[in-house]
């Protein structure tokens, strides 16, 4: 049991090598964390942390810990899978083996991948150079990540960073240990001051970082030229639908990503279509329906089935109005040479009616449930198509008759669970926004008009919202009690999860706003005598907005951005909508007093625990400095107030002041009748082990107060020392 324990206190440089490897292969769990199952990641974590752990406490012969580690590793794995349900055990111990080798595929391989990780990394990098390679090519790589994919990793760019700082003060104290055993020896008898030492160190790294100014660099890096270089020739980065990088000053545009919303933009007048129709419309494009808290994700839409689209037959649309609609037709000429991975269409496209003047539908698909006109490029390999036309189903909404349903009617057994997606993370208050605003309404249309009404009267539109307020994480969260200004992406996404909040099934779309229209002899009529209308439609006019869910009348889209108007059609009704009700007990967010700070978007955003932590350490730091300084200042303040310095006779007096208090916190008092010989006499009788220092500090006091010889420097330097030891036998040994 002795030498199990003293082999655990030698063994702390290997422990603290395997906390830093753990901080760094975390960083790489977070970035798949969107990638993976919660049960991967979860097993990943566990089994590097476990295996770690068995290493560090069972330091026995190598087939002991492999048949330790062999037993954790299966362990941990058949515990995981039960805790997801991926196994649910039953029957005796060798149905449950049974059930447990079916199903330990694929999540053993990245078991053993992260044992192999934890068993090669110690042996592979040993030593300084090689923790600066390791730490560089795994900076490198999430730098590279951050650029080239929508995951901001610059949090996880930073514990790299400190755990390969770490891991480099590790490793310089074990070679210390190793070289220099008479060197350590003394060294490891002032933990304390070592550990204060590195925490010091961190403690200005992280203040420095915090307090650095932003400044815009010198030189364009060579991702952000390739960027700039291909906005030129793509469809535009930020209409509002979601920035590719919003550390670039981006153009407004029909977005191909969406899972990171926010930034700000520029109105770019680039034309992309015209649109020759009997109806003015919204140009629908893609919708979205699984919502991660910083934007809209693709992985919603995987599991869905896409139909080919056949010329002139009608599409299937699952969950289009039962109620009477209106046939919009309409012509696109596009204005570019971009691709895009939709038709664009007034909401719902009944079917395809000719796709550059041919009746051909290579490379077109069709979602059903999503109501989306999908382009591929087909067999044909030609490029996006430069005239289409599409014949659409418009609702006609009986506003008096839906404002009356209630959710049972509308919904019953059919909820759209899909459609109420809400993560975990997003803050309680959301939601208690969303029903304190919806409180007086008994119907889903009545909600829905109440939130939109309230995010029309509550929130200004801006194309560069101020991001400084910004301080959650969650992009509703943020605008809604934060930021509080935005463009479309802000409101349709609030609209959508606040809606869903409250029960009702929303989704997020992105396409064109209607544009300008055009006068001109070709817009007419057509064929069947519809009187038809030309608009023009630029990249300024990309925009975002939600569809909700009213059951049998369908999807229903809702417009929440100020300054939009969303052209539905109504029947001849009364179709007065709900105002919002004043919300109370909603106070205004208070504007911080300090300077803006950077946006959390754009840069590194520390946790406050940690700037807190490191400013307390710094305070301490200084407190200490003063007080272990504190004679020198304490000098250098007498000589302020005297207008000249001290001499080595009146710092001896100086000093012999504060070393006699020391005796008399000590409980070495001086009686009123003695003189400092006689103190001193009786303090060396009862504290025989300092009578030596006592004796020369009062041989020097009595030789700068009374003695005609003049006290030197060096008399002067060697008080200074007797009183440091008359203080440090204090703390080493206890006064009689």
């Amino acid at each position: 049991m002795k030498s199990w324990l003293q082999s655990l206190k030698s063994s702390w440089a290997l422990a603290f090598t395997f906390l830093w490897i753990i901080i760094i292969a975390m960083q790489w769990v977070s970035f798949a964390s969107e990638l993976w199952l919660e049960e991967t990641r979860t097993l990943v974590l566990m089994t590097i942390t476990m295996l770690a752990l068995v290493k560090i406490i069972f330091p026995f012969r190598p087939w002991i810990e492999f048949i330790i580690k062999t037993a954790t590793l299966f362990f941990i794995l058949y515990r995981t899978l039960v805790s997801y349900s991926i196994i649910i055990p039953f029957g005796g111990a060798a149905n449950r083996v049974d059930q447990f080798i079916s199903n330990m595929s694929p999540y053993i391989w990245f078991s053993l991948i992260a044992w192999l990780i934890i068993e090669m990394v110690p042996l592979i990098v040993t030593t300084k150079q090689r923790i600066i390679v390791f730490s560089g090519i795994n900076i490198a790589a999430l730098a590279v990540l951050d650029s080239f994919t929508p995951t901001e990793l610059w949090e996880e760019v930073a514990w790299i960073v400190f755990a390969g700082m770490g891991w480099l003060v590790t490793q310089h104290l074990q070679y210390f240990r190793q070289h220099y055993p008479q060197g350590w020896k003394h060294i490891r008898r002032y933990p304390y001051k070592i550990a204060a030492n590195i925490a010091v160190i961190f403690a200005l790294i992280i203040m420095v970082s915090v307090n650095m100014p932003e400044i815009q660099p010198a030189l364009t890096d060579p991702y952000t030229a390739w960027t700039q270089h291909n906005s030129s020739n793509a469809v535009g980065i930020n209409n509002g639908i979601g920035a590719v990088n919003q550390r670039m000053s981006t153009a407004s545009g029909y977005s191909r990503q969406d899972n990171r919303l926010g930034g700000g933009f520029n109105f770019d007048y680039s034309p992309v279509m015209t649109v020759t129709t009997n109806q003015r419309s919204y140009w629908r494009g893609e919708t979205k329906r699984i919502y991660s808290g910083t934007g809209w994700s693709d992985a919603g839409n995987d599991d869905q089935t896409l139909n080919d689209v056949s010329m002139a037959a009608e599409l299937e649309n699952t969950q289009e109005t039962r109620h009477s609609t209106e046939q919009v037709v309409q012509t696109i000429t596009m204005q570019n040479d971009q691709s895009y991975p939709v038709l664009f269409g007034a909401y719902s496209v009944n079917r395809v009616q000719s796709v550059d003047q041919d009746s051909r539908a290579d490379g077109l698909h069709w979602n059903p449930e999503q109501a989306e006109l999908l382009w591929s490029g087909g067999s044909r390999r030609t490029a996006y198509p430069k005239t289409y036309t599409l014949v659409s189903h418009v609702p006609v909404i009986p506003e008096k008759e839906l404002r009356a349903k209630t959710f049972h009617e509308l919904y019953g057994k059919n909820k759209q669970e899909a459609y109420l997606q809400i993560p975990d993370e997003l803050p309680k208050r959301v939601r208690d926004l969303a029903k304190n605003v919806t409180a007086t309404a008994k119907t889903p249309y009545e909600k829905v008009g109440l939130l939109q009404r309230y995010l029309q009267q509550n929130y200004a539109y801006t194309n560069n919202p101020d991001l400084s307020r910004r301080r959650s994480k969650d992009f509703v969260d943020a605008f809604l009690f934060e930021i509080r200004e935005g463009y479309c992406d802000y409101f349709s996404t609030s609209l959508v999860m606040m809606s869903r909040s409250v029960g009702v099934p929303a989704r997020w779309v992105k396409g064109y706003a209607p544009g300008q229209q055009t006068f001109s002899d070709e817009a007419a009529t057509d064929d069947a005598g519809e009187n038809m209308s030309s608009y023009s439609v630029t990249n300024a006019d990309a925009h975002s907005w939600a569809e909700v869910y009213l059951g049998e009348y369908g999807w229903v889209p809702v417009e929440a951005t100020p300054g939009f108007d969303m052209p539905l059609l109504t029947e001849k009704e009364d179709t007065k909508t709900p105002d919002a009700p004043e919300v109370k007990d909603q106070p205004e967010p208070e504007q911080p007093e300090q300077a803006p700070q950077v946006n959390p978007e754009e840069g590194l955003k520390i946790h406050p625990v940690f700037i807190a932590a490191a400013a307390a350490v710094l305070v301490l730091w200084v407190v200490y400095i003063v007080w272990r300084n504190r004679a020198d200042i304490h000098f250098y303040l007498l000589r302020l107030r005297r207008g000249k310095p001290l001499t080595p006779g009146e710092k001896v007096v100086v000093e012999t002041e504060r070393w006699l208090r020391y005796m008399q916190r000590k409980g070495f008092a001086r009686a009123s009748h003695e003189t400092l010989r006689e103190s001193v006499a009786r303090w060396s009788a009862e504290a025989p082990e300092r009578a030596a220092i006592l004796q020369q500090l009062l041989e020097r006091f009595e030789q700068s107060r009374y003695s005609p010889a003049t006290v030197t420097a060096e008399d002067w330097r060697n008080v200074r020392l007797q009183a440091s030891l008359l203080h440090k036998e204090g703390r080493t040994r206890r006064w009689a």
